[in-house]
């Protein structure tokens, strides 16, 4: 990687240290290297509104003044872009540690390197350096609606579903599709949840979009079919829709009359929701699997379930939340809690479908450690049902 346009700062308290690395850094590529003897010149160098901005910043454990883990909340809070390398004369768990530290303030930590470091270990970390994502343009801003406009709408049928592929990792086939709502306004173009989600929520009325996407779902699952398409569909359901008395029969019939298969149908619901102590939820759900469907765990690792909660669940797919995906590749403490994630689904005999898999080296990542699915803007964004024949065709010229 060429890091000679990259401006470093490291911040060591031993000189010595301090040119070992810079000597490193300079053999490496590097040519604009600040350097701070303290934690409070690495915060002053950081935040300095005129001075160039530091694109990573190494910075040692043991500094005085304002120690590395006060700067690693310094850094966050001033999300001035500074990426962070942590060194250390510590053991490697504590070093493990530091990374959950960083990654539960949202600093983006290329790393961490136990002293003495090594021209190795630093390439390698260097290694996980991407360029920030410029923004061509300013993010519009929603226009806000009323439960009344979007009753409209959904009276309209101005909803439809987009779909995401669901890749099988270990094949590169096509095994599936979420199924994800989008308005198609007259005069906003296509908006996302963010527009309307919130005042159907607040009237508590979510299954109104929850039938609609779950009658056009169905009736593009049997096209899908009829065009020999892989045709099995998620969908995102609140708890509120599957609890209604009533959705076991509707759904009965909504599948009998498109002519689907339960078998072909997925429903997600959000790990929050399905980790209940209600019996009757349960048994509802029990009953959706025994009918055939497929019921998946949406979000997983973001609530406090254990494994003993989990495994009551009749749940065939667990989907682990993109939060966890993003970047598991050069973080270990991602890196752990994914293969623990994915472990719990071998476990219990269950597929695992990761959400947010935004690179190449995410997908190979999750090849390695034997995740059975994968979604994200590296394989495709959620897309109209007419563009998904073209899209599988030119998919399939690689697989």
């Amino acid at each position: 990687m060429d890091i000679a346009h990259l401006h470093f700062m490291v911040a060591d308290g031993d000189a010595a240290q301090r040119q070992t690395l810079i000597d490193m850094l300079g053999r490496l590529g590097a040519t604009r290297i600040s350097v701070a003897a303290d934690g409070e010149a690495a915060l002053r160098q950081i935040e300095a509104p005129g001075g160039p901005p530091i694109d990573i910043a190494v910075i040692d454990l043991a500094l005085s003044g304002r120690d590395g883990l006060e700067l690693i909340r310094d850094i966050t809070v001033l999300n001035a872009g500074t990426r962070a390398i942590i060194t250390g004369s510590c053991h490697a768990s504590l070093l493990f540690s530091v990374e959950s530290l960083a990654l539960a303030y949202g600093l983006d930590l290329l790393g961490t390197i136990p002293k003495p470091l090594t021209s190795g270990h630093l390439e390698a970390v260097l290694s996980h350096y991407t360029p920030p994502v410029a923004q061509v343009q300013e993010r519009r801003a929603l226009p806000r609606f009323s439960f009344a406009q979007v009753g409209v709408g959904l009276q309209a049928r101005q909803f439809e579903p987009f779909f995401q592929p669901k890749i099988e990792l270990a094949s590169g086939e096509v095994k599936g599709l979420e199924v994800f709502a989008r308005w198609i306004h007259p005069e906003h173009g296509v908006l996302g949840p963010a527009a309307f989600i919130d005042a159907l929520e607040q009237n508590h009325r979510i299954d109104f979009l929850d039938w609609t996407m779950i009658e056009s779902a169905a009736e593009h699952c049997r096209a899908f079919q009829d065009k020999g398409l892989p045709a099995a569909i998620s969908l995102n359901l609140s708890a509120e829709t599957i609890g209604h008395p009533d959705f076991l029969r509707q759904i009965g019939v909504c599948t009998g009359r498109h002519g689907v298969a339960p078998s072909l149908l997925t429903f997600e619901l959000p790990e929050s929701a399905v980790l209940t102590n209600d019996p009757s939820f349960l048994e509802r759900l029990l009953r959706l699997r025994m009918m055939g469907y497929g019921l998946a765990v949406d979000d997983y690792g973001t609530g406090r379930s254990n494994v003993q909660q989990l495994a009551r669940v009749p749940f065939s797919e667990l989907k682990i939340d993109r939060s966890f995906v993003d970047g598991a590749s050069r973080k270990r403490s991602l890196a752990t809690v994914l293969s623990s994630c994915l472990g719990l689904a071998r476990s219990l005999d269950r597929k695992s479908c990761a959400v947010g898999v935004e690179t190449r080296q995410d997908w190979d990542f999750l090849q390695g450690l034997g995740c059975t699915y994968a979604q994200g803007h590296h394989i495709a964004r959620p897309m109209e049902a007419a563009r998904f024949p073209d899209w599988l065709a030119d998919w399939r010229q690689f697989f």
